[in-house]
Parts: structure tokens; sequence; C-alpha cells
């Protein structure tokens, strides 16, 4: 019993990595105004690079810093979109996800004749726990990470001139903020965050890149957003609920095979459950969610 408890913690640590980071992020955008549900395609486009970096290299560390760096222009690019050009801010996400899924498996079938996965690569050292369990370097990272962003977005000057951007920019503008500037940086941050979460998958936990590795993670990132009602301390909470869903979903499929003997063609039912806890989670704190006022409408400079 405290072997299978200890096994959900140390994994649900594993897990809730992406989401977090990717859910911090977002929280710094959309406070910001902005909204990228391109989260998705973040995710692989930046995990596609990490992984062929790391497998040219054998360097996990530059894959890893190559992976942001991809996050990064992908904030770039769809900060231009959005903010100086006004376009769409849902449409472009979604563009993105479909380019980004298209262009990595163009990739593994171009660099490795596969179309599913690509090889192994070397990953970042873990952190070993009690000689059995272990947990990535950068779990503590994407809690420190957003503990800060915290501290910075309600505690700071620059974090309250951020926020302003998202309630009301034409105030905000009133008193001095460049909105534009602000909202694109707020942009580029966001993306850098869950270009970090995209690089942990191939580099920092997995090994290697899987067609659609981020398996709905984005969303779900985006689930933890309206959970948390836009505050990065909560988002540590919901990565951990959303994270659990993810391993309680493994576990029992693990034991409905090895204790049950449940036919793994039924047991793989269990791999709803992240999806359905997800639907349920935001379905019940939904309602409390305060949006920020301005949200994923383009500000035009009077």
């Amino acid at each position: 019993m405290i072997e299978d408890i200890l096994f959900i913690l140390t994994n649900t640590l594993i897990y809730m990595v992406p989401i977090l980071l990717a859910a911090v992020g977002e929280i710094i955008t959309e406070r910001a105004g902005i909204v990228n549900i391109g989260l998705e395609g973040i995710f692989i486009l930046s995990s596609f690079s990490a992984t062929v970096v790391a497998f040219s290299t054998g360097n996990p560390y530059l894959g890893f810093l190559v992976g942001i760096l991809v996050g990064s222009l992908s904030g770039m690019l769809h900060g231009v979109i959005s903010v100086y050009l006004r376009g769409d801010q849902i449409i472009a996400g979604v563009g993105y996800n479909s380019f980004a899924y298209g262009i990595s498996v163009m990739g593994l079938i171009t660099l490795w004749k596969q179309y599913g996965a690509s090889p192994t690569v070397p990953t970042i050292p873990v952190i070993t726990i009690a000689e059995k369990y272990s947990i990535s370097p950068i779990t503590p990272l994407a809690i420190v990470i957003a503990i800060a962003a915290w501290y910075w977005l309600f505690k700071t000057t620059s974090g309250l001139k951020l926020r302003a951007c998202g309630e009301d920019p034409r105030s905000a503008e009133s008193m001095g903020v460049n909105v534009f500037r602000t909202r694109f940086y707020a942009t580029i941050l966001g993306a850098t965050l869950t270009g970090i979460g995209g690089a942990y998958l191939s580099v920092g936990w997995i090994g290697q890149f899987t067609r659609y590795i981020s398996a709905g993670r984005g969303f779900i990132a985006l689930a933890n957003v309206a959970f948390s009602n836009w505050n990065p301390l909560l988002a540590i909470i919901g990565g951990m609920v959303f994270g659990f869903f993810d391993v309680l979903a493994i576990y029992l499929q693990i034991k409905a095979q090895t204790v049950l003997a449940i036919p793994a063609a039924y047991s793989y039912l269990f791999k709803t459950i992240p999806y359905i806890g997800t639907l349920a989670v935001v379905s019940i704190f939904i309602k409390r969610a305060r949006i920020p006022k301005a949200l994923g409408k383009p500000y035009i400079k009077e």
C-alpha cells in the first residue's frame, strides 16, 4: 500500500510539470489580455526540436535550451499576429497547433524514416529518492517559477501594469504603460514557459519524441488556467490534480491487467480518466472564475 502511494505521488510530480509550466505561462499571457490556445503546438515543436538537437549532439542540456528557444520564437510569432497585426487569437492558436503537428510528423519521416517515434535520446539526470523513486530537477524548478510568477504579478508594480493591460488597456495607456509592448513580451514569456514544458517532455522525461507527444496536455493546461482563476499559486494545486488523473489512469490500467486479469483492450478505457477528470473539474470551478475583462480583445490605440 505504501509503495502504491509513493508510486502515485512521485509520478504525479513528474506528470504535473508540463501542465504547470504551460498554465503559468498562459496565466501571464492572459493576464495581459492575449489568448494563446496554441500550447499543444508549442509543446510539440519544442519537444521535437529538443529531441533533434539531443540526438545530433548527445547533449540533453543543449536540446533543452533549443526547445526553450523554439517556445520563445513561437510566442514571438503569436505576439506579432495577435498584438501588432490584431489577428484573431483563437484562429492563430488553432493554426499553430495544426502546423506543429504536421511539421513534426514530416520531421520524423524525413530524419528517422519513422512515423510514430524518434530513436531514444539522452535525458537530463533525475533526482533519486529512497533508491527506488525519482523526480526530475525540473519539478522543483516549475514550482519555483509558479511562486515567482505569483509574486511578480500581484506584488510588484510591473506585474500590476501587466494585469492592467488585461483589464483596462486604455486606462493603462493613459497611465504611461505601453500596452502593445507589454502584451507582446507577456506572450513571449508565456510561450517560453510552455517551451520549457515541451522540452521537458522529450529530454527531461520520456527520452524520445513521439507523434502527438503532448497528448492533450496543452488543453489541460488551459483548463488549469480556469481552475486556478488565473492565479499561479493555485495552478500548482491544479497541476498536481491534473497530473494525478494521468497517474491514476496508468495505475488502474496496470492493476486491471495484473491483478484483475482484465484484457488490455478493455483496460485502455482507463486512459479516458484524465480527460473526464478535466471536464469534471472545469465544470465545477468555471463558475467562480473571473476572466480578465479585455482578454482576447485587440487593443486599438486612439
